[in-house]
């Protein structure tokens, strides 16, 4: 049964002998339609669905699989079921039909289940390509959740898929497809803090008695579609070459010498999707694949670690590929910065080649919104971004400090221990070196912990380096805390006095040490080139 979904009273009614009933006054009069051009006699009316965009307009799919008839069987009607069209198209010849949709924005894009999975159409029918990741399963029935763009396939036997956002196929032409590079239109994204009932990722320590399904990849989706590969190695064009060389009988070149060099230091040509806001600054560029075809990544609404208001190094991001989520930054790794706020950004694609961009395609717009259920302000947001830029700045200030000394440590311990083996090597540079070695353990120890007494159990005093992480807010949209705050004051006076003792060490005190090995003739330590003479 199908009820008109643009005019009361119009209905509609397939029974198990091929007869399709329509009244147009709510039940009053009835007529029949019980003949459909290319439909066997006396097949199941499977399925019926009315049009959400004209009134008149419904779909029917019959089934004639009693008869030892596995044929699909999909028609369309634009005026209630008087003349049927048949929109089978170039579905497989077997693979009945039984669930069927239409896109609630496209009426030509459409959707069919059928006895070996599911199949899309972008002209009304007339061409299917089949939906990729479903087992060969019969899809018996077919529903869209409109505000997300969801399609929602359930299966016999099997459960149920859901293809999340499958939006950007309205707008996915033959045109847009034969370009270098096109980037299709993105949608809002809410930024909102994701929530772990279970005590971690997905049903946590749960185990199998309960069931979660993975939810969509948080953030803003990037759909794009390449026409050829942007990037092929020499190495890969070298076996490609060989491959059809020994297919085709012919002599293998072998590479020269030359041509592994040039193999190895080749630098790839790179895709990136620049991220920037309305005022034109770029939070963040993503490395996207650059293989042929489509491809779908999520940015997860964080900026680089060098983004306007994070201060720092290397962009860096989280996971790509068809499907993924994130992608590492442009000619970086490492972790992201913080949240971005909400407002109007823009995206493009790049072709990074030899350190210079190029626009390949975009940009196009969308926005982040603050999430509507927040119980927080936007004020609030922009207090927790601003004070966790200062938090970032001064965590990445410590880091950079903790690995010089550690750098610093083990040209010392070298030191000491090749003054050690020097019997001409005067006491009081003996002395100096080891008093040097112990305040720089000194520093290390309140820099990043006492790592000796920890170890055992003992209680020992908070480090600077944990003094910063515990000054950064929950979150992303509370303000900073007053402990946060004071976690903050603490952690930079404490770090400001410590830096002021290791960096004479780490940058003089070092180094003139090293002048004294060299003019006794020490034997080499790590980071030391000895003179030659």
């Amino acid at each position: 049964i199908a009820e008109s979904q643009k005019q009361d009273g119009l209905q509609f009614v397939g029974t198990d002998d091929g007869l399709i009933q329509i009244t147009e006054d709510g039940g009053a009069n009835w007529r029949k339609s019980d003949s459909v051009p290319g439909v066997p006699g006396n097949a199941y009316v499977q399925r019926l669905i009315t049009s959400r965009h004209e009134a008149k307009s419904v779909f029917a799919a019959f089934n004639n699989h009693q008869n030892g008839d596995f044929s699909p069987y999909l028609f369309k009607s634009t005026d209630a079921g008087k003349r049927w069209v048949s929109i089978t198209g170039d579905l497989p010849k077997r693979g009945t039909v039984y669930g069927f949709a239409e896109d609630h924005v496209d009426p030509m894009l459409l959707f069919a289940g059928t006895e070996f999975g599911a199949y899309v159409s972008k002209d009304g029918g007339a061409h299917w390509l089949k939906i990729p990741g479903l087992p060969t399963i019969q899809v018996r029935d077919i529903a869209i959740q409109r505000q997300a763009d969801d399609l929602v396939l359930g299966t016999f036997g099997r459960g149920i898929y859901v293809v999340d956002d499958y939006s950007r196929l309205r707008d996915v032409t033959t045109a847009s497809l034969a370009a270098i590079a096109t980037l299709y239109p993105m949608k809002d994204a809410i930024s909102f803090v994701r929530r772990s009932p279970f005590g971690g990722n997905g049903k946590g320590t749960q185990g199998e008695a309960i069931f979660s399904a993975a939810n969509p990849e948080y953030g803003a989706q990037i759909t794009y579609s390449l026409k050829e590969t942007l990037f092929t190695s020499k190495k890969d064009k070298r076996v490609e070459a060989q491959r059809a060389a020994e297919k085709a009988g012919k002599p293998v070149v072998y590479p020269t010498a030359a041509d592994f060099i040039a193999e190895a230091e080749e630098e790839a040509v790179v895709l990136g999707a620049s991220i920037a806001d309305a005022s034109g600054r770029v939070w963040r560029v993503l490395t996207v694949p650059g293989t042929r075809g489509m491809h779908r990544v999520t940015w997860d609404l964080r900026g680089a670690l060098d983004a306007p208001g994070d201060g720092g190094a290397t962009a860096a991001a989280g996971g790509a590929g068809t499907g993924g989520g994130g992608g590492g930054g442009l000619g970086g790794g490492g972790a992201a910065g913080s949240a971005v706020p909400p407002g109007k950004y823009t995206l493009t694609l790049v072709r990074r080649e030899q350190g210079a961009s190029t626009p390949l395609a975009g940009p196009v717009s969308f926005n982040i919104l603050h999430d509507p259920a927040a119980t927080t302000t936007l004020a609030d947001r922009e207090a927790n971004l601003a004070f966790r830029a200062q938090v970032q700045k001064l965590t990445r200030q410590i880091a950079a400090s903790v690995e010089a000394a550690n750098a610093a440590k083990t040209k010392m311990d070298a030191i000491v221990k090749v003054l050690d083996q020097m019997p001409q090597a005067p006491k009081a540079l003996t002395d100096r070196a080891r008093d040097v070695n112990r305040r720089l353990t000194v520093s290390l120890r309140a820099l990043r912990g006492d790592n000796i007494n920890s170890a055992r159990g003992e209680q020992v005093a908070v480090s600077i380096q944990s003094r910063a992480g515990n000054a950064s807010p929950d979150g992303v949209l509370a303000p900073p805390t007053g402990t946060n705050r004071q976690e903050y004051d603490i952690a930079a006076a404490d770090f400001a006095s410590e830096y002021a003792k290791l960096k004479p060490i780490v940058t003089t005190e070092i180094a003139a040490l090293e002048q004294e090995l060299d003019r006794l003739g020490a034997p080499p330590t790590p980071g030391r080139i000895p003179p030659t003479q």
